[in-house]
């Protein structure tokens, strides 16, 4: 903003009309005083004083001092001076003058020999805001007036240096605008990515409902069964066929090998909303783009549950169970649900059951210790076990040793394998197929046991035990036997690319997770 100045010796001083009857005009002063007069129309009147005579309209009295003059409020009209209520003020170049509560208001102008002197930005957007609040013309008409006003004396009156500022100025903001369109853009391709997380969730979260069985599904598995019933449900006989070691090892660890069963969702990290399903006001689940549920923390439909199964077994007497990291902290390996926790949620677990072969009804499950160095983690069970722990072996197994694996393979669907098709049947016909309640009734109906299969070693190291035995998801946390019946590894990933053979953790790895529990 150019500083004010007034000029040494100014030629002529003057009052602008800024508002009022008289708007938009000049009233030069000359006369060493001056009378001020306000008739009825609010009109102002400046006229040379008589001496020893006073108007009747009389509000103001002006007296030369100098190069400028003094004003004095005279009446019962009030004076007020750049917005301070006055009696007497010598006034400068710029000063606002307003003639009672509501004006007219007039602004003091010295002039010199070049001119008018350059007005301060400050007085250019006051007289526009002035001439907007007071003028009658419709809206658009006054603000393109008032805009045009602005910029052409904003261009005219104000200094070079000004001038040059504001060209600098909007050079600047350019540059800023500029760098915010790129922060935004970069900001948007993050969000793109994190909604794409988002998705991955949300199509976890449809592909988990795969364990609650549609009509369709049991169809297709009872036919199936009724073409191939003695290949499936046999399986266990036919091993225990081929040896009858293997059939003492099965029928031993068989009540100490637990099918678990979970669900987990995400909540906010500081509080307690949770990740949901959004929902119209009749129920029906709103829909991404992508075909997936629409998920948020402010979603009114039901909590975005994410379900799994895997295997356990049960160790020592003091109700722990042993399975992977991997089924015990199951959002560890989803590559959506890591992404959650860079959007500040946390993911939390719903619930958490395990069944014994036997047994009727569900038992929770708590995590006591996940390690951190191997894909183990050990369960404590609600109420204990009530069955004798699986031994653990002394030493590893060998290349061309043969071991059993014990499990829950494909979850559910493998146990309803074992069911036969008139329970299939019976869940058509109920159509109880959800992921908690099919459970319960294969408990209840004494199909809860798990599968076993025998292979045979080809690879030991510290870390892996490399095996053939068939399985696949779900049979996860299972343990490998030897012929004596002794755990000798815990079951925890196939490679299907590598003719089908599983990878075990050593059950050196076990010992030293339960010492570390034992130790705490």
């Amino acid at each position: 903003m150019p500083e004010e100045t007034t000029p040494s010796v100014p030629v002529a001083v003057a009052l602008e009309h800024m508002t009022g009857p008289s708007r938009g005009g000049v009233t030069w002063l000359r006369a060493p005083t001056l009378d001020v007069t306000l008739d009825a129309g609010c009109y102002i009147h400046i006229e040379e004083a008589n001496p020893g005579e006073e108007p009747d309209d009389l509000v103001a009295r002006l007296h030369q001092e100098g190069d400028s003059y003094e004003i004095e409020a005279r009446g019962t009209t009030s004076v007020w001076v750049n917005k301070e209520r006055v009696t007497q003020a010598r006034l400068g170049h710029g000063d606002t003058v307003e003639f009672g509560e509501t004006g007219p208001l007039c602004r003091m102008r010295f002039y010199s020999d070049h001119g008018p002197l350059r007005n301060s930005v400050a007085d250019i957007f006051s007289d526009i805001g002035t001439y907007l609040r007071v003028s009658r013309q419709p809206g658009p008409i006054r603000w393109w007036r008032a805009l045009k006003a602005m910029f052409g004396r904003l261009s005219k009156e104000t200094s070079a240096a000004f001038r040059v500022a504001v060209i600098v100025a909007i050079i600047g903001f350019g540059w800023l605008g500029w760098q915010q369109w790129q922060i935004t853009r970069l900001l948007q391709q993050e969000v793109q990515r994190n909604s794409a997380q988002i998705d991955t969730v949300a199509s976890a979260v449809v592909a988990a409902r795969d364990e609650a069985l549609t009509p369709g599904d049991l169809a297709a598995l009872k036919q199936e069964l009724e073409s191939r019933v003695t290949a499936t449900v046999s399986r266990v006989e036919d091993l225990e066929a081929l040896s009858t070691a293997s059939a003492r090892v099965i029928a031993t660890a068989n009540p100490s090998v637990a099918f678990l069963q979970g669900v987990y969702g995400f909540r906010e990290r500081d509080g307690e909303r949770m990740l949901r399903q959004v929902v119209t006001p009749s129920g029906i689940p709103l829909m991404t783009p992508r075909g997936t549920p629409m998920l948020s923390l402010d979603g009114n439909g039901p909590v975005a549950e994410l379900q799994f199964t895997g295997t356990g077994f049960v160790v020592g007497d003091a109700g722990l169970l042993i399975t992977n990291r991997h089924v015990a902290r199951p959002w560890e390996q989803n590559t959506g649900a890591n992404a959650m926790t860079s959007q500040g949620l946390e993911p939390v677990m719903l619930r958490f059951v395990s069944y014994l072969p036997g047994e009727a009804e569900a038992a929770e499950v708590t995590v006591v210790k996940a390690s951190d160095s191997a894909d183990l983690a050990v369960l404590r069970r609600a109420g204990g076990t009530g069955v004798p722990g699986l031994r653990l072996a002394e030493a590893l197994p060998i290349s061309g040793d043969e071991v059993i694996v014990m499990g829950y393979p494909t979850g559910l669907r493998s146990m309803l394998a074992q069911s036969g098709p008139d329970f299939i049947a019976e869940l058509q016909r109920t159509k109880n197929t959800g992921f908690w309640s099919v459970a319960e009734q294969l408990a209840q109906r004494g199909y809860m046991a798990p599968l076993s299969s025998r292979g045979i070693v080809g690879q030991v190291t510290p870390t892996t035990v490399v095996y053939d035995a068939e399985t696949t998801h779900g049979g996860s946390g299972g343990p490998v036997l030897d012929v004596e019946g002794r755990v000798v590894a815990v079951n925890t990933a196939i490679l299907p690319e590598f003719g089908g053979s599983n990878l075990g953790v050593p059950v050196a790895k076990v010992r030293a997770l339960l010492e570390t529990v034992a130790g705490e």
